[in-house]
This record gives C-alpha cells, structure tokens and sequence, in this order.
C-alpha cells in the first residue's frame, strides 16, 4: 500500500485537563501517516483520486477546535476516526505532540495506529 504523509503540522487548539488550559490556545504538532492507493490519480494526474493533504490539514485543525477534549488520547481516537470514515481511509498512523508540556522534554504525546495495510 502506498502512503500519504503530513508531518510537523501545527495547530491550535483548546487542551487540557486543567481549568486554566481550557483558557488558552495551545500548539499541538501532528504527524499524519494515511494507507492509500496513489496509482489511481498518478495514472492521469487527477488530484480528485488521491488524499488532498492541504485538505485533510485545514479539516484537522476544525476538528480540533470544534471538538475540544481533555486529553490527548482522546483527540487523536476522534481525529482518526473523522479521518477515516470522513475520507475512506483504509489505515492510518496519527501521532499529536504537546510541545512544553513537561520540563525538560522538547515534546510529549500520543501514536495511534487505526485500520488495516493491505
């Protein structure tokens, strides 16, 4: 199976289980890896064929904002599974870091895997 990738994406975004997180925006990073059969729109070039990623990053930054959560956890089991049944994805691989989350670690977070590689 072929893969779709976004990496490094940054969000803002409400999070957090303490009350003055649920204040502010905070930046949440997001590597995205989506199973996908890319053949399809190489054949003619056809964007409509393939995952969309300027697409899927607009819709992931929505998602989050429109459904604010405590946790991490959490956010990445809804992200993965808009994704997934908002675009047919077959499989994917969702990692969210919390950068500054804890002292001394550059970033802190979560990795999913969801679906099947065929």
């Amino acid at each position: 199976m072929d893969k779709v990738f976004i990496q490094g994406l940054k969000i803002q975004t409400t999070i957090g289980f303490y009350e003055w997180e649920k204040q502010i925006k905070q930046t949440l990073m997001i590597d995205l890896t989506m199973g996908w059969n890319t053949r399809l729109a190489a054949e003619n070039d056809e964007l409509d064929k393939t995952l969309d990623y300027a697409e899927i990053s607009v819709a992931l930054e929505q998602f989050a904002n429109e459904n604010p959560v405590d946790l991490l956890e959490t956010l990445a089991e809804r992200m993965a599974n808009f994704l997934i049944t908002e675009y047919q994805i077959p499989w994917l691989k969702l990692a969210i870091g919390k950068p500054g989350a804890v002292h001394n670690a550059q970033t802190v977070g979560i990795e999913i895997e969801r679906g099947h590689l065929s």
